[in-house]
Formats: structure tokens, C-alpha cells, sequence
């Protein structure tokens, strides 16, 4: 089995955070190590397709695909109306 190259990165954390991460560790049988890479792991993959969101929506906007203010706002506020507008696009 290969390994991978590594690195330590050291944190100051709040002491009730560690105590949740020593807590999880204890229940899942796994080593703090292992809780944060995977809380890390997690993380970065949020903010990257965050970052890839935000990235096609201003693209959206240099192409000129957006909806209009006025017409969201009118659809809005028909929804508690007896005839709601359809859903802009």
C-alpha cells in the first residue's frame, strides 16, 4: 500500500472544540488525527465548489443570464395570491 506524503499542521483550538474532537474519536474508534483530516477534508471540499458556484454565477451574469429583480419580486409576491405567476426564468 502506497503511502502519501505528509505534513504536519499544528492549531490552536478552543478547548470544547477538542474535547468534541477527542469525544468523536473515542466514539467512532478512530485517532484525532484521523477526525481532522476528514473535518478538513470536508471543509476544503465546501469551499472549493463554493468557489466553482460563485465562479459559474458570475459567469451567468457576464453572459447576460440573469432573472430580473422586478419579475422575482412580482412572483414573490403573488405565491400568497389565489393565481401565483409562474416561476421566472
Amino acid at each position: 500500500m502506497a503511502h502519501t506524503a505528509t505534513k504536519v499542521l499544528t492549531a490552536h483550538v478552543p478547548l470544547p472544540l477538542a474535547e468534541k474532537v477527542d469525544q468523536m474519536a473515542a466514539r467512532l474508534e478512530r485517532s484525532r488525527g484521523w477526525i481532522m483530516k476528514q473535518a478538513l477534508s470536508a471543509w476544503i471540499e465546501q469551499e472549493e465548489e463554493r468557489s466553482r458556484l460563485t465562479r459559474e454565477a458570475l459567469a451567468d451574469v457576464d453572459a447576460g443570464s440573469v432573472i430580473d429583480h422586478q419579475a422575482v419580486q412580482a412572483w414573490a409576491n403573488s405565491l400568497d395570491t389565489d393565481s401565483p405567476l409562474p416561476v421566472p426564468r
